[in-house]
């Protein structure tokens, strides 16, 4: 009796720590993700903004790993910026049938288009699709990747190498979650590719009337507010890869996690806490500065000033409190002026960091005095 009831002592003790430790690690990590360095379990990851390029996120953002399917996005935009007819149908090459991995099944004699095989690629991630379309634009699938390669290198994904169209394990196959986002964010811009990725479902027909009917994998499509894409992957050597990206409060954010085992909940929080973190800033609205500048020996006595450029970034409430703003402007100018001519500049620093930079202009013509101003001005000394 008394063996029983330490027993049943020891097991109570045992699941009341159980209990504590689950909900100390969930609160653990929920502050983490809260606090002001964010969190992810991935090996790699990165969120930038889109149009800027700024870094909001990273995690070994420049580690060289395998990335898997999301492959199948410079796949893609190479697919789109080579093929000069995405509706062209065409059969599909013997090599792309029975591709190992994640299929859309393509059988020998069928016909379809590039377009119908991109949606197939980005949806359901056809591997197959991968093949076919490689062979139809570049003739064949190595052509094809050094079409990859040669984009990655235009991008600037400098630490990137293709292997193959569609991200199975490959010796020199490889990226970094800040090349990865950097290929993302490049893709976006294209509008064609754009409408793919963030379809959620659709139809393709071969040319026997057989419909295949194709839904997107990335969950946050539809669970994500503003999610507009892009793509998933997994192999074993690469783990769970997700490629994410909204729009949200005039920002495009792009977010990529490489070999992390919850990606879409990981992912989630990553966009949701920079998109309610950082904001898109008009620098050029902050500035305050007087306008206008003293003119010696001109027909008027001042010259109104200004600058050309808009400039965007993202920004959280603290750093624009600390933005440094430089004013380099002269005390006067002298006549004669052409307008546009460049008086000065104007620069902008986050933490010590020029941000941005731009020159400032006169808005007119600054004439030299009239004849008339200067005997005037003569008759006036006596």
């Amino acid at each position: 009796m008394k063996n029983r009831k330490i027993i049943l002592s020891v097991v109570a003790f045992l699941l009341l720590a159980g209990i504590l430790f689950s909900s100390f690690s969930t609160l653990f990590f929920a502050l983490k993700a809260s606090a002001e360095n964010l969190y992810t379990s991935a090996v790699s990851g990165c969120v930038i903004e889109a149009e800027s390029g700024r870094v909001l996120f990273e995690k070994n953002k420049d580690k060289k790993v395998p990335m898997a399917s999301t492959t199948k996005i410079m796949t893609a935009i190479t697919a789109i910026e080579n093929c000069e007819n995405l509706d062209e149908k065409f059969e599909i090459s013997p090599k792309a049938v029975g591709v190992e991995g994640t299929s859309l099944y393509l059988r020998k004699g069928d016909v379809y288009s590039t377009r119908d095989l991109l949606f197939a690629l980005m949806l359901i991630s056809g591997n197959d699709a991968s093949v076919a379309i490689a062979e139809h634009v570049a003739g064949s699938t190595s052509e094809f990747v050094t079409l990859m390669n040669e984009l990655a290198k235009k991008i600037g994904a400098n630490n990137t190498h293709f292997a193959n169209t569609h991200g199975l394990d490959a010796d020199g196959h490889y990226t970094t979650a800040y090349d990865l986002a950097l290929i993302t964010a490049y893709a976006l811009n294209n509008d064609t590719f754009r409408e793919i990725v963030s379809t959620k479902n659709t139809k393709i027909t071969n040319s026997n009337g057989e419909n295949r009917y194709l839904k997107n994998k990335n969950k946050l499509l539809f669970t994500l507010d503003g999610c507009i894409g892009v793509k998933t992957g997994f192999t074993n050597d690469a783990g769970r890869c997700l490629v994410s990206a909204i729009e949200r409060n005039g920002m495009r954010l792009v977010c990529v996690v490489l070999n992390c085992g919850p990606m879409f909940e990981e992912s989630a929080t990553l966009l949701n806490e920079c998109a309610n973190r950082f904001k898109k800033v008009d620098i050029t609205s902050l500035y305050n500065y007087n306008n206008e500048v003293e003119v010696l020996d001109g027909r008027e006595k001042l010259a109104k000033l200004y600058t050309k450029e808009k400039f965007f970034y993202p920004l959280t409430d603290k750093e624009v409190e600390s933005l440094e703003i430089v004013y380099t402007l002269p005390k006067f100018i002298e006549a004669p002026l052409s307008k546009d001519s460049e008086v000065g500049k104007i620069e902008v620093f986050l933490n010590k960091d020029l941000l941005f930079s731009e020159k400032v202009y006169t808005i007119e013509e600054v004439k030299s005095k009239t004849l008339w101003q200067r005997l005037k001005e003569f008759a006036g000394k006596w």
